[in-house]
């Protein structure tokens, strides 16, 4: 059995205890979460804060002098404050509530292209992108006549740094790249990256979607010009997204969504639209699941995050020892600097079928291209196995994990 270095103020089975779900079993098995990647579990004041919310504070936000609609806004809007300290924004106005990094990104790729982007003009975009920073950009370069650019990646799935000062030009409009993939686990190097993009004038945009549970965030040391992130992987609800923009360019930048709340005055011969951060806020938002978030945000800050930390390496890198030692098997994406994920192939065995039978084992993983195709391509399968861990798994769950992976191969050769 492989030792877990874990710091002594760490209190993993106390942490457990924080997240219900963590005490089921599935078919007859303690249940092992590792599918922390697609989405994290929900602490139980996240859970309370949702209950006590519906059930005793609910109202509108933004727009009631009653005393339930002040308690909603004030909870509301405390989240924002929350999450400028926690990305390490310069104004609370930077910060605006979406439906998703998915929503986030697209928001960025419409207005900003409209804003910004001509015909001619370039849009580079990393080889490790999820599609919801692909996607939106192949959308953005057809409307605006502008050009698609693709930064390479090596063998091991990090990115090829020496292509990219011969792909950034002054035609290069912004830089989309994620701060982790979610298919390989590689941890971009951001601090060389978004300086070569600035020296030609390009603007970034950094999916902090995959990084944000596993490292701190600071957007202003970073000089990101924006920032995204969905709730659900920061042990938050699903339904919300976070948007981080510098002020200058977010008000440069036309409205996404029309309707309540993001308008300042309404004729019937035109409209004036409000100020930062609702602008880009129209209608009633999800209200109850970003109070909840600063919830999730309340949890995360009253951790032990250096010991999290540490316990999360030492079950990634134990995780990959063993896993390395399974004949057949092959890790896909050897980044130096990642994240606690592992994708992984067998030899002969179909990732579907070990999705399958480990989840018989009570064993929760993911399996396909993770939304990533092109990396899938550029490895040469059709998909993976993913296993990722957060700090509320243990060096048990790791072990068994390894047995019972041994045990769905034999069955499958």
């Amino acid at each position: 059995m492989l030792k877990s270095d874990v710091m002594p103020s760490f209190e993993i089975e106390k942490i457990r205890k924080d997240f219900p779900i963590l005490a089921r079993q599935v078919h007859g098995k303690n249940l092992v979460y590792f599918d922390n990647a697609a989405s994290a579990q929900k602490p139980k004041i996240v859970l309370d804060t949702l209950q006590n919310f519906y059930s005793q504070d609910y109202a509108n936000v933004h727009r009631g002098v009653h005393y339930l609609s002040q308690i909603s806004t004030d909870a509301f809007e405390k989240t924002r404050d929350a999450l400028q300290v926690f990305i390490g924004a310069k104004h609370r106005e930077e910060i605006i509530f979406t439906a998703g990094s998915t929503a986030s990104i697209n928001l960025v790729a419409q207005c900003f292209g409209e804003a910004f982007i001509g015909e001619g003009d370039e849009i580079l975009v990393s080889g490790l992108e999820h599609h919801a920073n692909l996607v939106p950009w192949q959308i953005c370069a057809q409307k605006r006549k502008a050009v698609l650019r693709i930064m390479p990646m090596l063998a091991t799935g990090e990115l090829d740094m020496e292509k990219l000062p011969l792909l950034l030009t002054e035609k290069t409009k912004i830089l989309a790249i994620t701060a982790t993939s979610n298919a390989l686990g590689t941890i971009t190097d951001l601090v060389n990256i978004i300086p070569l993009a600035h020296q030609v004038g390009a603007k970034v945009l950094v999916d902090g979607a995959q990084s944000i549970a596993h490292t701190k965030t600071d957007v202003q040391a970073l000089d990101a010009d924006f920032w995204v992130c969905s709730s659900h992987k920061l042990f938050g609800p699903t339904g919300v997204g976070v948007l981080y923009g510098k002020k200058d360019l977010l008000e440069a930048m036309p409205v996404y969504q029309s309707g309540g709340d993001m308008i300042k005055t309404v004729r019937y011969e035109s409209s004036t639209y409000n100020e930062l951060p609702h602008k880009f806020e129209a209608g009633t938002p999800n209200i109850a699941d970003v109070i909840a978030l600063g919830s999730a945000l309340d949890y995360i800050n009253n951790l032990d995050w250096h010991g999290a930390m540490a316990h999360e390496k030492t079950l990634h890198e134990n995780l990959e020892k063993g896993l390395l030692g399974i004949q057949g098997l092959r890790i896909i994406g050897t980044a130096k600097h990642k994240a606690p994920l592992s994708s992984f192939v067998v030899e002969g065995v179909h990732n579907y079928d070990l999705g399958v039978l480990l989840d018989k084992m009570g064993i929760a993983i993911r399996t396909g291209h993770h939304c990533a195709e092109p990396i899938m391509d550029f490895f040469g399968v059709a998909g993976t196995a993913r296993a990722s861990l957060a700090f509320y798994n243990t060096q048990a769950e790791v072990d068994y994990f390894l047995e019972s992976l041994k045990k769905a191969i034999n069955m499958l050769r």
